[in-house]
């Protein structure tokens, strides 16, 4: 207490008193507000863990049916069967907000309707493995984007929360006990001020009875 700086009057009390609601209001709701993010986080990692599994499994399938159709393929009638793919893809991404979080959402959309239309290749050099790897890759991609989205949306959370902690500490450990120090200051100092006004009081009173009794005896004697 005795490194604290401020000035003990009533105006100050007031306006700290105002300062700590505050904190203590902005600490509660940060606190909140870092549980639901840790919940939602969570339920993100989970279905990040489950995505990148499925498209890993994905994945891993078509690089097999690949490797098949290799083999059964020349290479030269394997690249240039792959060389013009037929379809394109163009993506699209937006932000949703959630709780002050701008996570990312991707949305896309084919150049052709038709979801077999994905074949730059005629099929009379070709064998099935090929057709079923291409399928395979076209079947994992609404997957891999939304892999990509929750990711990004971990990452983006985590930061978020890491600077919720921070702040929720920084009130929780620095200002709010600063701010309680001062009060108690300065209500020990009014306390202080207020019973020396008192003594003074009393001893102005004694005096002036004191006073009033010479007079008084004086006066008639």
């Amino acid at each position: 207490m005795a490194n604290i700086h401020v000035n003990p009057t009533r105006m100050e009390l007031t306006k700290l008193k105002k300062k700590l609601a505050t904190a203590t209001r902005g600490h509660k709701l940060l606190k909140d507000k870092r549980d639901e993010l840790m919940r939602q986080f969570l339920e993100l990692v989970k279905e990040n863990k489950a995505l990148r599994e499925k498209v890993e499994a994905g994945i891993h399938a078509a690089n097999k049916k690949f490797l098949l159709a290799r083999s059964v393929m020349d290479d030269e009638i394997l690249n240039v069967s792959l060389m013009a793919p037929r379809q394109e893809v163009y993506l699209e991404c937006h932000t949703k907000n959630v709780m002050s979080v701008d996570i990312l959402q991707f949305d896309y959309k084919t150049k052709s309707p038709d979801e077999h239309d994905i074949y730059p290749y005629g099929y009379a050099f070709t064998s099935s493995d090929l057709d079923e790897a291409v399928k395979s890759l076209q079947d994992i991609l609404p997957d891999m984007l939304k892999l990509a989205e929750v990711e990004k949306s971990c990452q983006l959370m985590a930061a978020e929360i890491e600077k919720t902690r921070r702040r929720v500490n920084a009130l929780e450990h620095v200002m709010i006990p600063e701010m309680q120090e001062k009060i108690k200051y300065i209500v020990m100092k009014l306390d202080e001020n207020e019973r020396s006004t008192q003594v003074r009081l009393m001893k102005v009173k004694d005096m002036m009875l004191e006073q009033a009794h010479r007079y008084r005896e004086k006066y008639y004697n």
